[in-house]
């Protein structure tokens, strides 16, 4: 059995410091403050998980963001949970006014709209018309530079990240391999991004999501028995070579080269979930509820873009959850396994 290894150093216990004030924002937060406390809490999802079926479940919606109609089927259901994405898209970018710190949380989603183009590319289908039309970059415009095969209007990293994932489809012709390319065009352009602002509170978001999205890949890699070593991001707290060192590793071993980390609830969770019960929907939800604890402390903050951008993910983490709950009770998913996948 290998070695346990020396600890990751960390100048923070849980979570890293979310900057200071900037008083700029002070009504702005005001007003954050005044809408979060509408935010759905674990005991409401929890209730929600519990209903006997979608009916009853769609039932008890009334009087939240997501009321629909008692007989609304699962396009209806979709469509309301689309639209209050939106809504809190939008309030975002009229609160937040900072063009760079909007473009940085449109960036993701113009790389899944282009990871979508691309695999229809190379794999010589039509193109999709299920873009999402919240990023930076217009749907009509994503359409016309992949129909016409001219990139040139697209943003610089955007181009980056085309070349880069058709040439890692042709090396080998694998279509994970387009994800893994451009993951790396975006991670650089995001921790770029993050950095340039001038906040630390970016910079600390972008590298905690980059350990979770590592510790994440070292699980599934463990669990396939994966002979790839070189698929962590070397952006985050944890090094790369010490997740590849955990894939040699027994997961009791793992547990304790993360204890007294910020990690150490997330790698247990992991790895009892898939001892006992081989599925990783402890690891997904523990992972969820370390990102919200993080996004969460902004709270101690009196005026900032700190709880904006905070309450945009805790918001679009609802809308997550619920779509989750919703489609596992049309699925009629037991409750307990529904609960075990809840973060909020």
């Amino acid at each position: 059995m290998p070695e346990i290894m020396e600890q990751p150093l960390f100048n923070f216990t849980t979570y890293p410091a979310i900057g200071e004030d900037d008083w700029r924002y002070i009504y702005a937060t005001a007003e954050i403050r005044a809408i979060e406390d509408k935010l759905l809490g674990q005991p409401f999802f929890a209730e929600l998980a519990g209903a006997k079926n979608i009916k009853d479940a769609l039932d008890m919606l009334s009087g939240t963001d997501y009321a629909v109609s008692a007989g609304a089927n699962g396009q209806e259901t979709e469509q309301m949970l689309g639209r209050r994405r939106s809504e809190v898209r939008r309030l975002f970018e009229r609160l937040i006014d900072n063009e760079k710190i909007v473009e940085f949380f449109q960036s993701p989603i113009d790389f899944a709209n282009m990871r979508l183009a691309i695999r229809r590319l190379v794999l010589e289908k039509p193109l999709s018309d299920d873009y999402c039309d919240l990023g930076g970059v217009s749907v009509a415009q994503f359409e016309a530079a992949f129909s016409d095969e001219d990139y040139g209007g697209l943003p610089e990293h955007l181009q980056e990240g085309i070349e880069a994932g058709v040439l890692g489809y042709y090396k080998n012709k694998n279509v994970r391999d387009i994800d893994f390319a451009i993951d790396k065009v975006e991670a650089d352009f995001l921790l770029d991004e993050a950095m340039g602002v001038g906040g630390v509170f970016l910079e600390e978001l972008f590298r905690i999501q980059t350990d979770l999205t590592n510790i994440k890949t070292m699980f599934r890699m463990k669990y396939s028995n994966s002979q790839l070593r070189n698929m962590f991001f070397d952006d985050g707290y944890i090094e790369p070579s010490r997740l590849a060192q955990c894939l040699e590793a027994g997961y009791d071993t793992i547990v304790q080269n993360f204890l007294a980390t910020p990690y150490q609830y997330v790698v247990e969770a992991g790895a009892a979930g898939l001892q006992k019960e081989n599925s990783f929907i402890k690891l997904e939800a523990a992972c969820d509820a370390h990102l919200n604890g993080f996004l969460k402390t902004t709270r101690y903050i009196t005026a900032g873009t700190q709880p904006i951008i905070a309450y945009l993910l805790l918001k679009e983490q609802e809308i997550k959850m619920m779509r989750m709950v919703l489609a596992c009770k049309k699925s009629q998913i037991e409750p307990e396994i529904i609960l075990d996948r809840l973060a909020i």
